[in-house]
């Protein structure tokens, strides 16, 4: 009796550790790349990094000098999909789901400019990336600013693309502009929540309408889809105040080069000139602007080869 309850039991841990095993074997397979990333094509990889308190996921490919890519509302980092394949070819290339966003964590603050672009310093910093320069929209716009004046030394170049800065003129006038009304709605603390929640696509669509189709509305709509994450996109611009605060602290010399646009039809257009004196009176010492023709305001989407090449020409040693 004794001598089958051994065989028994022997017999029930080689099953145990034979399921373990091909649980184990498993794993990679379960854990497949995302047909988002797929549809890069090979040398890309979706990964996520703890940094600054916080989970930050990222996909990353090709080799050279580091590009970051900071997405804006009410994207991730598949706004940058249509470059991304091109500028692997000469450059390393990061594009990131910001804090609260996508395969990011979301968290309960931390999502004014200044700690987002910690945590990309950090992430830059424990993917041993050097001198990297950083390409900002919308929101990522407003990161790579605060990025520049926290790293300076760290980066070669911002390129901020198709966004007022708050703190800097003239952001009082354009927060009074109609065609910002989202701003103000996105501040008041806990209602957008209340009534974007189960209705993300249909209002995400109102802003993704040229050249979006309805799959990219649906990607996008599920990296909000979560109650922490459809939060956090709301946090961004609840924490306009903060920006704007450390904005206009901003008053020292900075000799990062930066390049400021927007789409030539986008409404953020008419302030380029404006802005970019404003940032010289603040202490930008290269300041370059630029209208990228036939596209509104998401420039990555309806103009990609042309903001690539811009890209390219700023971005390459």
């Amino acid at each position: 009796m004794k001598y089958l309850c051994m065989v028994f039991w022997k017999a029930v841990a080689v099953l145990t550790l034979t399921a373990c095993g091909s649980v184990l074997a498993q794993s990679p397979a379960k854990r497949q790349i995302s047909p988002a990333v797929a549809g890069l094509g090979k040398g890309f990889v979706s990964k996520s990094a703890k940094v600054n308190g916080t989970t930050i996921h990222y996909v990353r490919g090709g080799t050279g000098p580091a590009v970051i890519l900071l997405h804006g509302f009410p994207q991730d980092w598949f706004e940058f999909h249509r470059i991304m394949p091109r500028l692997a070819k000469q450059l390393t290339v990061v594009a990131v789901d910001l804090r609260g966003v996508g395969g990011s964590a979301a968290t309960t603050g931390g999502y004014d400019a200044a700690n987002l672009a910690e945590d990309i310093h950090q992430l830059a910093l424990q993917l041993e990336l050097e001198r990297v320069y950083v390409v900002g929209h919308d929101i990522g716009g407003m990161v790579a600013y605060a990025f520049a004046r926290r790293y300076p030394e760290t980066t070669r170049g911002v390129m901020i693309l198709d966004v007022p800065l708050p703190g800097i003129e003239p952001w009082d006038e354009i927060q009074s502009d109609p065609s910002v009304w989202h701003i103000r709605f996105h501040q008041v603390p806990n209602l957008a929540e209340k009534l974007v929640a189960g209705r993300q696509v249909d209002y995400f669509r109102y802003f993704l309408s040229r050249g979006f189709s309805d799959a990219d509305v649906a990607h996008f709509a599920n990296s909000y889809a979560a109650p922490g994450h459809l939060r956090a996109a709301f946090e961004f611009y609840r924490a306009f105040p903060e920006n704007e605060q450390f904005n206009a602290a901003q008053r020292g010399a900075l000799d990062v080069p930066l390049v400021y646009g927007a789409g030539e039809s986008s409404p953020f257009a008419k302030i380029i000139p404006r802005t970019a004196e404003s940032l010289r009176a603040h202490g930008c010492a290269m300041v370059e602007t630029v209208l990228i023709k036939n596209s509104s305001h998401y420039v990555f989407d309806q103009q990609p080869e042309t903001v690539a090449e811009l890209i390219e020409r700023h971005a390459s040693l």
